[in-house]
């Protein structure tokens, strides 16, 4: 069976998480009703749902099972999918162990949701729509080295570095980043004055910089192709950062596993 184009994930990997998985909970019980789908099918089906954000309905066709049957893998085993692997997920301590070796393209991203009426601050004024913002940091060879938790979509990513604690790790010689990280005191581009221009040294050293741009973009459109992450979130609200957990978990699971 062919894994990789549902999943994200070799055979390798997929079976050390169903592995992992049938470890943490009891999915087979000797009395009662017996599951419509065994441990692998239904950690694939939860995968299947992150990795490509189809209708739950949609998925549950493919197993000749019910919506609400998927609903309720989903919801059961998101959560334990993100602790199995959550071993995987760097901490802020592992960016520091990096910092006198290497450099850091830094970005932050929108993770867009539906526009929840319940909760305004999701709204992201730079996007122009609502989700989540989270903050990416790779090496200038795209190695994706920290994905941070979410914040509501409102947070600018000045602000985000700070509640992360970026300053204490991130410097002028050691990492890039775009205008919305001046003032932090890493490498960034020069922005024009307000009714002014800036010098040709200025833009000399702003074209250097954004040179660099596409390497965090194309890390973060990697990180997007689990879809669940691309496309609006339609589960429920408190539901994200558990699926957020899991989604991070899988992509350095996939990154780093086997």
């Amino acid at each position: 069976m062919r894994f990789k184009r549902t999943t994200g994930l070799t055979a390798l990997q997929f079976n050390e998480l169903v592995h992992r998985v049938s470890k943490r909970i009891i999915w087979t019980r000797e009395t009662g009703r017996p599951k419509s789908l065994t441990i692998a099918e239904a950690t694939r089906a939860a995968i299947m749902y992150l990795r490509t954000n189809m209708t739950q309905e949609l998925i549950g066709e493919f197993y000749g099972v019910g919506q609400r049957t998927i609903s309720r893998i989903v919801h059961t085993l998101t959560k334990v999918i993100g602790q199995v692997l959550s071993e995987f997920v760097p901490v802020l301590d592992d960016l520091a162990d990096h910092a006198k070796t290497v450099v850091f393209v830094i970005d932050g991203t929108l993770l867009p949701s539906w526009s929840w009426a319940i909760e305004p601050r999701l709204w992201s004024g730079k996007h122009k729509t609502t989700g989540h913002s989270v903050m990416v940091i790779c090496t200038i060879n795209g190695r994706l080295l920290y994905m941070s938790d979410p914040v509501t979509g409102n947070t600018h990513d000045a602000k985000l570095f700070d509640i992360i604690g970026l300053g204490e790790i991130l410097t002028k010689e050691n990492s890039i980043g775009d205008t919305g990280f001046i003032g932090k005191g890493i490498t960034t581009p020069y922005r024009t004055p307000p009714k002014g221009k800036l010098l040709d040294w200025q833009k000399e050293w702003n074209t250097s910089v954004s040179e660099y741009r596409w390497i965090v973009e194309r890390t973060i459109a990697h990180i997007k192709t689990w879809r669940i992450l691309h496309t609006d979130y339609r589960r429920p609200l408190k539901t994200f950062k558990e699926t957020y957990d899991a989604v991070r978990a899988l992509h350095f699971f996939r990154l780093g596993f086997g």
